[in-house]
């Protein structure tokens, strides 16, 4: 137990991605995917306290199968942070965390940590970072590198390669873990931006939803975790990801791994 504040997951679950549609229902190894995430996410805080938010009921229907709570959602939010922020209005926390329903391979102690960060800096929002591994590349625009300031704080995020130098030679890079920690307030402050002008100009040019709070004037925590996760992006990661969990063997390890939740 890290502390007695009131811990949600929700997990912002789209039918409808223009890239990969009906992605949340994807099967990894016999099981959906919003619903690995979901499993995954219980490690860490209990299921009582994961939710799934959506505006589809073929989502809800599978999720509320598996034991899950559904909140449904407009079909007008703009991010995955903005449908959360509309899901958190129905949950008493104080803390909510969003993780992405394509992060298939996340380990429940990132949540873990995201969330003792969180509790230590509330002013902050707080997300995940991990060293790019020798397999990933710096200019692969689906993977979002970030840089920080001395202080671990985030100073930039973008799907170019970050930071770079006067050769263009990228020699170290950070990802982005979408793991996100905030209060309900600041959730409520960045969805009322969007709601009144749509995405900022950053955010709109990256397509990055983290650059909001940037743009906000909100200070935003790194915390740094071990690699190995790959996001589900288009149909043709599937296979990496069931691959993966294969060698890994993901589930009996982080039986062992994770040695401590959030109740």
């Amino acid at each position: 137990m890290i502390s007695n504040k009131k811990v949600a997951v929700v997990i912002p679950s789209r039918y409808k991605s223009s890239r990969f549609p009906g992605k949340p229902l994807i099967d990894i190894l016999g099981k959906p995917m919003v619903v690995r995430v979901a499993d995954l996410s219980a490690k860490a805080i209990g299921k009582e306290n994961v939710y799934v938010a959506t505006d589809d009921e073929r989502i809800g229907d599978v999720v509320e199968e598996h034991g899950y709570n559904v909140i449904y959602t407009s079909e007008e939010c703009l991010t995955g942070t903005d449908r959360v922020a509309e899901a958190s209005l129905k949950i008493d926390a104080d803390v909510i965390v969003n993780v992405q329903g394509d992060e298939a391979l996340l380990d429940p102690n990132d949540i873990i940590k995201a969330v003792s960060c969180k509790i230590n800096n509330e002013d902050c929002v707080v997300t995940c970072m991990a060293k790019l591994t020798s397999s990933e590349k710096p200019e692969d625009l689906k993977t979002c590198k970030v840089v920080t300031n001395l202080n671990g704080d985030l100073m930039y995020v973008s799907r170019n390669a970050i930071p770079s130098s006067k050769t263009g030679i990228v020699k170290s890079a950070h990802k982005q873990i979408c793991i996100y920690a905030f209060t309900k307030e600041q959730l409520k402050d960045y969805y009322d931006i969007g709601k009144k002008n749509g995405k900022t100009p950053v955010e709109a040019s990256e397509d990055i939803e983290i650059i909001r709070f940037l743009e906000m004037g909100t200070k935003v925590k790194m915390v740094e975790v071990e690699g190995g996760t790959l996001a589900v992006d288009f149909p043709e990661d599937v296979k990496e990801v069931e691959k993966l969990f294969r060698k890994q063997q993901l589930y009996s390890k982080l039986d062992n791994k994770v040695k401590t939740g959030i109740r």
